[in-house]
């Protein structure tokens, strides 16, 4: 594996494209979550809240709001899934990317926002863990299928090796040692060995 295919498969860098390629969806459709803000919130807060907010929640009532947040999710999770090929580290690494937006939006809202928060706290808490939950099932569900497509090939690899594995074994016809390589001496009786009947050269 080259230098460049080893940084791609670390997690610190998943984590910036999924960032990235969200940001890039979130600004390219436009896509705005409505917060009605308290009044006494300054505008800098204000924007990092929404930032926040457009990366996980939609507007129960837009369907568009809808298909565009779960589509969106359901494309970057693909990349640790493709990437990494282990069920594990595609949803630990999927969650944590989902993780980071809302632990900041939910921490900055309740702070800063205190009477949006209470009172839309149990509608946008619900959405985030549906969206978590289908994050994770999905994850699981598409690395389980792919481990299952791929399995054929990585087999054949497996009977390929073990081929090689057996023509490499050999048995000192004087004492019947076994090898695993071909030396040219027994190292039980010490005699020659034989192969096909020619002295081995090794």
């Amino acid at each position: 594996m080259t230098k460049f295919g080893i940084i791609f498969k670390t997690k610190i860098i998943n984590f910036i494209i999924q960032i990235l390629i969200l940001s890039l969806f979130i600004y390219l459709f436009n896509y705005k979550y409505k917060i009605n803000f308290d009044n006494d919130i300054t505008e800098e807060r204000k924007f990092v809240i929404q930032f926040l907010a457009n990366f996980i929640l939609f507007d129960l009532n837009n369907l568009s709001s809808l298909y565009f947040i779960y589509i969106s999710w359901i494309i970057v999770s693909l990349i640790p899934i493709l990437n990494f090929n282990n069920y594990k580290k595609s949803y630990s690494m999927n969650l944590t990317t989902f993780f980071f937006p809302n632990f900041f939006f939910y921490v900055f809202l309740y702070r800063y926002s205190p009477n949006y928060f209470n009172s839309h706290f149990p509608t946008i808490f619900t959405q985030t863990v549906f969206l978590g939950l289908f994050i994770v099932f999905f994850s699981l569900g598409l690395t389980f299928i792919l481990k299952k497509i791929r399995k054929p090939k990585d087999f054949i690899q497996f009977e390929d090796l073990e081929l090689i594995v057996q023509e490499n074994k050999i048995k000192c016809p004087h004492c019947g040692t076994e090898y695993n390589s071909i030396p040219k001496y027994c190292y039980n009786c010490s005699k020659e060995l034989l192969i096909n009947g020619v002295i081995n050269e090794k």
